[in-house]
């Protein structure tokens, strides 16, 4: 099991990659390759390969990032949950701008299942 203090240093080092716009670097350090991932109701992406196509093509149509915070954070064993904010513009999507949190669970630090929530 990772610790408390472990996961805090990984997400805080997501965190700040990710607003660095530096996602898909975060991608490659944190995220196992096995990972599955999963937005909402939709099915679930297995493995890092399939999880790192969906993730270039979503970022390949983002023609603008406005803003991006996050807002709280809580740790778990082996878990973290994360509220943010992003607003941004998708070229097929349009503007979208909201709150979404994050589930991460995580295994010999690497994140191995994240699911996101977020009003549609």
């Amino acid at each position: 099991m990772i610790t408390t203090t472990n996961l805090r240093e990984n997400f805080e080092n997501i965190q700040r990659l990710v607003l660095q716009g530096k996602a898909m670097e975060a991608f490659e350090t944190y995220y196992g390759d096995d990972v599955v991932m999963q937005e909402n109701e939709l099915p679930a992406t297995v493995g890092k390969v399939a999880n790192r196509n969906r993730e270039l093509d979503f970022f390949s149509k983002v023609t603008e990032f406005r803003a991006m915070e996050v807002k709280s954070v809580a740790y778990g064993n082996d878990l973290i949950i994360s509220e943010w904010f992003v607003a941004y513009t998708h070229a097929e999507w349009g503007n979208v701008a909201h709150d979404q949190v994050s589930v991460q669970r995580w295994k010999d630090g690497k994140v191995i299942h994240e699911r996101f929530y977020y009003a549609t």
